[in-house]
């Protein structure tokens, strides 16, 4: 009996997972052609060989784009960070950024995309001559996925709940994490643990207990005015995360990157996390604990009203 009440109380854990997943499935996404390797694919289509590194070993780099009105915002520094992405794992071959560019146009052409888009950019190490793990027998050159989506931003405008994973993110002793790599697990660790606290997503903390970032985004608090982000050990150069900086210097914003306690980010008067994925997204809550401003001016909302400003102008044309 009492079993049966507390299974009426307490949701179920698919019950947790459903009301934290935010992302549903598209019917506009049903019949995409998705760019694979020197052509496009319908989506039904699409594959990449069971010999290919990112099937084997995860072995890929990547980026994500996002196209606001006929324009891809930050697409230079995209490009430039898978390129050091592919540079620092080695990768032989890689497509110049010349076909980079023409394979996203083509595919963004091709499903008469010029707005409210997400663009999923891969590059794998490429297809083996025999399966193993020697990047010697990746003998065929790189494969380059475009993969565009009529998506929004996936995290709900009104904010979004956190709760502190036991998975840490890696630094560069264990992994490098200004690689953007396709070996996402520590990532996908810390975000099962979100699903079973019915949270939205999970804080990461580095090795030493001071917080690195979420499973899929960089984070930032407020307090008293100034803005704090931390330092770029155990977290990802992230591209909006470059430009929250780059407008925080523009409206003179005392900003800092710096090592930053859980304690401080319970305490603080603003909270929010920023990703091409989410844009600037709201933290309501970090285990538990609300997060209250105290102080009269929302730093959040004068950044966020600058960065739509330069979403709306700024961008690399479409050339159709």
């Amino acid at each position: 009996m009492l079993l049966s009440a507390s299974r009426s109380i307490a949701p179920c854990f698919s019950t947790l997972c459903e009301l934290a997943m935010l992302q549903q499935f598209n019917p506009r996404n049903a019949n995409i052609q998705i760019y694979v390797g020197d052509r496009l694919w319908p989506r039904d289509q699409a594959r990449v060989s069971v010999f290919d590194s990112i099937v084997q070993g995860g072995d890929g780099v990547w980026e994500g784009l996002r196209v606001y009105n006929g324009r891809i915002f930050a697409l230079d520094q995209h490009l430039q960070r898978l390129r050091e992405s592919a540079h620092a794992l080695a990768f032989k071959n890689v497509p110049d950024e010349a076909t980079i560019r023409d394979a996203i146009f083509a595919t963004l052409k091709a499903n008469n995309m010029r707005d409210g888009v997400h663009i999923r950019l891969t590059l794998t190490r490429g297809e083996k001559i025999t399966s193993g793990m020697d990047p010697r027998l990746n003998q065929r050159g790189c494969t380059l996925i475009v993969l565009a989506e009529w998506k929004p931003p996936v995290y709900d405008a009104a904010g979004i709940r956190l709760i502190t994973a036991s998975t840490r993110r890696n630094n560069p002793r264990f992994l490098d994490s200004k690689i953007h790599h396709n070996n996402l697990l520590n990532n996908i660790l810390a975000k099962i643990e979100a699903n079973h606290a019915g949270a939205d997503d999970a804080l990461m903390l580095d090795q030493e207990g001071f917080v690195a970032e979420t499973n899929a985004t960089n984070i930032f608090m407020c307090k008293a005015g100034s803005l704090h982000t931390p330092a770029p050990d155990a977290c990802l150069h992230g591209i909006t995360r470059g430009i929250v900086l780059e407008i925080a210097r523009e409206l003179n914003i005392p900003a800092y990157e710096r090592r930053i306690s859980l304690t401080e980010m319970y305490n603080a008067d603003e909270v929010f996390v920023t990703g091409t994925m989410g844009e600037l997204t709201p933290v309501l809550e970090i285990d538990g604990r609300k997060i209250t401003r105290r102080y009269e001016r929302s730093v959040l909302e004068v950044i966020q009203k600058r960065f739509r400003e330069r979403t709306e102008t700024e961008g690399e044309p479409l050339p159709f």
